[in-house]
């Protein structure tokens, strides 16, 4: 007799929220909430403190205070005194990394894996990193990578059981890709525009640049990532200053920018360089021979124009694509952008800032599969 089957369907319950330490909750907010103030301890706190009177974060057991003495003890932040007696708290390196590894499961966590392992180009060839297929043995193929089942039946077939042989034709070996390495330039605009509107964009920023750094860092650490800012000049930064990045009183120097990225590109050995630029606004500033700035923030200056075109131009004859993601849906802008990219052969994404970090993403993923040329 056969038993009943149990009928299947959907169990209704109640949401019970995964089980969280006090720290680790107010943990989650504070990460968000330093990033936001660009690093400022006391600002962040002062925040926690606000929303902690609104939302009943804590509780009598588990305080703010608690979790300031939590964030000594494990390591987060350490205290500073200055010369004359007064003091403060700053992040450590630890937090630093924390913040990285944060916004690198928040902008890349919800997408899909990819293949484990270095980039790999299209070309085939001589390596260690099997692609599953298998080909006809070629002169030069390692003797480790004949597939010899595969072979074996080959002889089989062509030959017969009776006299048996194997022949070089035969032979099969495991497919295999050479793996590529890139060195990135990731340019970020940090003129007064980023925060202008009532749209903060360049913390958006800053978390893309936080968690491509640490995606190169652990998945990736053969390629190579600057990051550059740019505003009236351009200046690189360390990827631990990322979470201390504020906007100035700037101007658009996109020029800057783009030369300093080339002259980084120009010191690297890697064969595949790319740059990405994360800009909202127009050029607007230029650096002149006698020192001073030519600025002009009404319109697209052609004088201003002209020396971004020659620079992607420019770029582009040293083998250097540049892609450029514009936070803006302006359409006067958006012609600017067109004729830069087509001055460098590159693309151009007009991107809100919710999926700009996917977006980059795909894009540096997708890089690695080719050689670029």
């Amino acid at each position: 007799m056969k038993k009943a089957e149990r009928n299947k369907g959907f169990v209704f319950k109640q949401y019970e929220e995964p089980f969280q330490t006090p720290f680790d909750k107010l943990f989650d907010i504070f990460m968000e909430l330093i990033t936001h103030t660009s690093g400022d301890f006391d600002e962040a706190i002062d925040w926690l403190r606000q929303l902690d009177r609104e939302f009943k974060l804590t509780t009598p057991d588990y305080t703010i205070d608690d979790f300031i003495e939590d964030l000594k003890s494990k390591g987060y932040i350490k205290e500073r005194l200055q010369p004359d007696g007064t003091g403060g708290v700053d992040i450590s390196s630890k937090l630093e990394k924390a913040l990285r590894q944060s916004a690198l499961e928040q902008i890349f966590g919800k997408m899909r894996k990819g293949n484990a392992g270095n980039h790999k180009t299209k070309h085939s060839g001589s390596s260690d990193e099997s692609t599953g297929d298998l080909r006809s043995y070629q002169y030069g193929d390692n003797l480790d990578k004949i597939a010899m089942t595969e072979s074996l039946k080959n002889a089989q077939v062509n030959h017969g059981l009776g006299d048996f042989s194997l022949s070089e034709n035969d032979l099969v070996v495991e497919d295999t890709q050479f793996k590529s390495q890139m060195s990135t330039v990731l340019m970020i605009d940090i003129s007064h525009s980023m925060i202008l509107y009532g749209e903060d964009r360049i913390t958006p920023a800053k978390k893309v640049a936080m968690a491509l750094s640490e995606l190169i860092l652990t998945r990736y650490p053969k390629d190579s990532l600057d990051v550059i800012v740019f505003g009236n000049d351009a200046w690189p930064i360390a990827i631990h200053d990322l979470p201390y990045l504020q906007v100035g009183p700037f101007h658009t120097n996109t020029v800057a920018g783009v030369q300093l990225a080339l002259d980084i590109l120009r010191r690297k050995r890697h064969a595949n360089k790319q740059i990405f630029m994360i800009t909202d606004g127009k050029p607007s500033c230029l650096n002149m021979p006698d020192g001073s700035y030519y600025k002009n923030p009404m319109g697209l200056d052609p004088f201003i124009t002209s020396k971004c075109y020659s620079m992607a131009a420019q770029a582009r004859k040293l083998g250097i694509p540049i892609t450029t993601f514009m936070i803006t849906s302006d359409p006067y802008l958006q012609e600017f952008v067109d004729e830069f990219t087509e001055s460098n052969r590159g693309k151009a994404y007009y991107t809100g800032l919710g999926n700009l970090g996917e977006m980059i993403f795909a894009d540096y993923e997708d890089n690695r599969k080719k050689r670029i040329r």
